[in-house]
This record gives C-alpha cells, structure tokens and sequence, in this order.
C-alpha cells in the first residue's frame, strides 16, 4: 500500500461452522491480504466456540484479523460482503450455520452507525470469540465506548472457547 498517511487499521472477525471451517477461515485470511488497497497486519489463533444465541448448530471457528486499508469503513464492508458470497455465504435466517461469516468490528477508533454499517460491531463486547482472539494480537485495544477488549472478556466467561491453532 503506498497511501500511508490514509491508511486506517481495522479489525476483522471471521467465523465459520460449514464444509471445513477451519481451511475457510485460514482461506479467508489470506483473501483479507488480497483486497484491494489492504494488508494484512496480524491473524490471531483459531478458536473453536458454541454458536450464540441459536442451539442445535456446529461449534465455530473464529479468527481476528488486523488490516490496514486505504479503503472507507463502507467500501471495505462491501468488500467483506462479496468474500463471504464467494464462499458460498447464504443467509437463510439470523444466525444460520455459514461457510463464513466477516464481521468489520473495528475501523481506527472512529464509531459509525449509517444504514447497514454499525462500528464498533454492535455486539462484540459481548461475545467471547470476538474478545478473546481480538486481545491475542491487540492486548491493549479499547472498543469504543465499551473499555479494553481483554477486560469485557472476563465478563464473558460463560461462555465455552478454545484455541484451536
């Protein structure tokens, strides 16, 4: 990327419980690398965790990753969108089983709440394969309005993750 000074960092969550969903996610990761005016910063470990809010699926996989990209929290959310279709994302219901799921959780420290566009993600204090491989590759990062991602963690301690690799 040679457009430093508009470059933001962002963070990336990955998930997935369909076909293999652990090749996905490492797929994904390297498809991140590919997009447009973005690099790939940092991938955090796999983890494996029970689905949220739904019962009678697959455990996930989930990843974070860090980006710097020269592209607008929208364009880069459109970019997301279209990885998740070209593997094979359909969206049947809330909270369906996915081949992949790319959520941009964090885009600089800006918040942005537009039509289809929620930053920080709406929910991601609160969700522990969120929290967990976000503070692996950023222990000190802070989710706007909500305090350091390694502290709402404890909060989610219900809730069963492992790393996987």
């Amino acid at each position: 990327m040679d457009e430093k000074a508009a470059s933001t960092k962002a963070f990336i969550g990955l998930g997935a419980n369909l076909g293999d969903p652990e090749a996905q996610v490492r797929r994904a990761l390297l498809a991140l690398d590919g997009l447009r005016g973005t690099r790939l910063l940092a991938a955090s470990s796999l983890y494996r965790s029970a689905p949220v809010g739904v019962v009678g699926q697959l455990d996930f996989v989930n990843a974070v990753a860090e980006l710097e990209t020269a592209l607008s929290a929208r364009a880069l959310l459109e970019a997301l969108l279209a990885e998740e279709n070209r593997f094979g994302r359909t969206r049947e219901f809330p909270n369906a089983p996915r081949t992949l799921d790319l959520d941009l959780l964090l885009y600089g420290d800006r918040v942005i709440a537009e039509p289809g566009l929620f930053v920080p993600h709406p929910r991601m204090h609160e969700r522990a394969f969120v929290l967990a491989p976000l503070a692996e590759i950023a222990p000190d990062i802070a989710i706007p309005g909500k305090g350091r991602a390694a502290a709402l963690l404890a909060t989610c301690a219900d809730q069963r993750i492992a790393k996987i690799g």
